[in-house]
């Protein structure tokens, strides 16, 4: 008898953008309490990894995001909902801040922190991905783009599918 898949992650993707020493965050409402996360979101329908970033980032600071590597992913169950998140995180630049921009909810602001801000700020954090991703950033854990291929039938080799 095999196990029986009774729930699915959460498939999101998040932004590692590092500059003078600080890495951008959003400081968002969640559940009446303001936590800080990197720029990050769910990937949509039909939507590769990299569109998915690349649009969070945009939507939740105003900066637009221009992914470099994959530092890494990141399975995480929540204790206290015991929902899941498996999160590709991607470090990368920004460029053409549009201050006027609305920020996408639950986001109040975009803002920068040092590791040690975050750091003293840990009990604000969203979740435990926040901090880790920045130090896998930190520890140079990087891998290319096309490590993350978005396969359809556009982009797929023509083989024979097997019906599982």
């Amino acid at each position: 008898m095999t196990p029986k898949h009774t729930a699915q992650p959460d498939v999101t993707v998040a932004a590692i953008v590092f500059d003078n020493g600080r890495f951008l965050c959003v400081e968002e409402r969640i559940r009446q309490q303001l936590v800080i996360n990197q720029p990050a979101g769910h990937v949509e329908d039909r939507e590769t990894l990299i569109e998915a970033v690349t649009r969070e980032t945009l939507e939740e600071t105003a900066w637009r995001f221009h992914p470099e590597a994959l530092v890494g992913t990141y399975l995480w169950r929540n204790p206290r909902t015991g929902g899941s998140t498996l999160r590709f995180s991607f470090c990368g630049t920004v460029s053409d801040h549009d201050a006027a921009r609305r920020l996408d909810r639950p986001v109040e602001r975009a803002t920068w922190f040092t590791r040690d801000e975050l750091i003293s700020r840990s009990g604000k954090l969203r979740s435990p991905m926040v901090l880790r991703c920045i130090d896998d950033y930190l520890a140079g854990m990087r891998l290319p783009l096309d490590s993350v291929a978005y396969l359809d039938l556009r982009t797929a080799p023509q083989i024979q599918a097997v019906n599982l």
